[in-house]
């Protein structure tokens, strides 16, 4: 049993997301807690300045959104949290941070350039200092 799982949530893929909460709980001591981040690319400057005003803004409340939404309709006690910045080292820097004990993260039918620089879940198992349960 675990007493701190982190569900790193793909919004693009939100069935997932509740199959890996309901499986959390299983796997989760009685007075541990699940975290659910989803991670927003940071845009660069240059993309920044074509998109409409506060796009970054309301896609970060949509995410939050998501989030609240799911842990409430799941009926699964989970915190969650919006993090900036690349997902395979936000995922490691908050499950380190943290004291997180298991990562349960889904993972996609490998393309070509997974193969070539590695998918986020191939990174978090590689780098996490903690056990990853990885989902397909």
């Amino acid at each position: 049993m675990f007493s701190n799982i982190l569900i790193p949530v793909d919004l693009a893929d939100i069935a997932r997301a509740k199959d890996n909460l309901k499986r959390a709980a299983q796997l989760l001591d009685n007075k541990g807690k699940i975290t659910l981040i989803n991670v927003v690319e940071d845009i660069p400057t240059y993309v920044e300045f074509d998109l409409p005003e506060n796009y970054a803004a309301k896609h970060l409340v949509q995410a939050q959104d998501h989030l609240e939404n799911m842990v409430k309709n799941e009926g699964i006690k989970a915190g969650f949290d919006i993090l900036r910045g690349k997902p395979g080292s936000a995922i490691l820097d908050f499950a380190e941070e943290n004291g997180v004990d298991l990562i349960i993260m889904a993972s996609h039918k490998p393309e070509l350039m997974d193969y070539l620089i590695g998918s986020t879940a191939a990174r978090v198992v590689r780098h996490a200092k903690c056990s990853v349960m990885v989902i397909r």
